[in-house]
């Protein structure tokens, strides 16, 4: 049948979405942990499928920066250093500042102004975020995680309204809970190290004040460059 070739390429770039997000889930979970090694065939044996889509899942996790490709031994899980850390946080700053900078009184461009529309977006977006600082102040990562990365990522899609550099914003959010999961996992206390300001950011948004926002961001910026100097001081004795 003519539509035979299309509708199967398109269930196994739907299956291959799906494994992709799987094994995305297993690092960011701790799972999978850095420098691990496996190959496609134990992949589509774990989950039962062919090697194909798994084969294309793995090459788009190579594509995010979260998995290795070796020709001889397989994928491996990429390992994150301290100063990885630094440059995701320092990047997302840079840009994070000057999508908020751009909506300053001094610029022409104003924060989206709440019609009906936007009113839904803002309202998912708080909800998000309160979820996700529950989460940070109970010290639960596994759903801090979910509900962080959705609430920046609807967050980025929203303010700067750049499709591409919301998703390299998501990228470098992922990344930076990739290399920091095992290490938060292994703090004894982590009340204080977890950052719950996203109510604050997005009310800052809701109203349209650009200044407060760029004031949160920043902060929150900081107290993630505080955690790798602690971090960074405690691997090297």
């Amino acid at each position: 049948m003519p539509g035979t070739p299309a509708n199967s390429a398109i269930t196994r770039s739907t299956l291959s979405r799906q494994i992709a997000d799987a094994l995305r889930d297993e690092v960011l979970a701790g799972r999978l942990q850095p420098g691990q090694e496996f190959t496609v065939k134990q992949i589509a044996e774990q989950y039962g499928v062919s090697a194909t889509p798994v084969r294309e899942a793995l090459v788009e996790l190579c594509a995010q920066g979260l998995l290795d490709s070796d020709q001889h031994r397989g994928f491996r899980v990429h390992r994150f250093s301290v100063a990885d850390y630094r440059a995701m946080v320092e990047a997302r700053m840079l840009v994070v500042d000057g999508i908020f900078r751009r909506h300053t009184p001094r610029e022409r461009a104003p924060l989206p102004e709440p019609d009906a529309g936007i009113g839904v977006v803002l309202v998912s977006i708080r909800r998000r975020g309160e979820a996700a600082a529950r989460a940070a102040r109970a010290g639960d990562l596994d759903v801090l995680i979910g509900y962080d990365l959705r609430y920046w990522h609807e967050l980025g899609r929203l303010v700067a309204r750049n499709e591409p550099i919301a998703d390299f914003l998501h990228r470098l959010r992922v990344q930076a809970w990739v290399f920091s999961v095992p290490y938060l996992r292994a703090e004894r206390e982590l009340h204080g190290w977890l950052w719950s300001g996203h109510v604050e950011l997005i009310d800052a948004v809701t109203r349209g004040d650009a200044e407060a926002a760029v004031g949160v961001v920043r902060a929150y910026n900081a107290h993630s460059l505080e955690w790798a100097d602690r971090l960074e001081a405690r691997l090297s004795r």
